[in-house]
């Protein structure tokens, strides 16, 4: 039989998928968005340009693809989300720094980070990423009232302390250790996580008086 005949395989090894998955994350890493074409990735990577879109479906789906595998998202968040609502912050805290502060995730991620400062399409897909696997995955995780506001404004948070250390080299911030920076700012996590429409239905009486 010709294997090749087959509808909706296409030839290649096993790890052909990785292939590209890597060759893909370093191009868009190094050169960011618009530069990398998916035929010269096909090239680099020693395979026809039609696995790219059997496996991916697109450009933009191979970004996202490869993206994961500087950290995984949805993996982090599941893992933050497990355990006590109440160490929340601390965990979440650890976890990004203990990503930043790998010597082979932090690299990665802080170019990616770069390269969406300088070109729209790549901030635009960055987003994407963001919202879905981290802002959705906690308002759907917290409930109650404007869940996807608190996500956003913890996840806001997140951000200004992975661009003032990592990004800008913000001092004391970039020399604090993970335990002082706990220390200082899961307080206010705790708090853009807080749903606080029932505070402002209760104290709604007593400032119309």
């Amino acid at each position: 039989m010709n294997k090749t005949s087959r509808r909706g395989r296409r030839p290649g090894s096993p790890n052909t998928r990785d292939v590209i998955l890597e060759t893909a994350r370093r191009r868009f890493l190094a050169e960011g968005y618009h530069a990398v074409t998916l035929r010269s990735i096909a090239a680099e990577a020693g395979v026809d340009l039609a696995l790219i879109s059997y496996f991916f479906g697109s450009k933009k789906g191979l970004f996202g693809a490869a993206l994961a595998l500087a950290v995984n998202p949805a993996e982090v968040v599941a893992q933050v989300l497990e355990g006590d609502p109440k160490t929340l912050s601390q965990r979440a805290l650890r976890a990004m720094l203990s990503v930043w502060d790998d010597p082979q995730s932090g690299p990665a991620l802080l170019a990616m980070v770069r390269n969406a400062a300088q070109d729209e399409m790549f901030a635009e897909l960055v987003k994407e990423v963001l919202e879905r696997e981290i802002v959705d995955r906690i308002a759907a995780w917290l409930g109650g009232s404007h869940p996807r506001r608190r996500a956003a404004a913890f996840t806001a948070q997140m951000a200004g302390l992975m661009t003032a250390r990592y990004l800008l080299r913000l001092e004391p911030m970039a020399s604090m250790t993970p335990d002082e920076i706990v220390r200082h700012l899961a307080p206010s996590l705790r708090v853009a996580l807080q749903d606080t429409s029932h505070a402002n239905h209760r104290r709604a009486p007593r400032d119309q008086r």
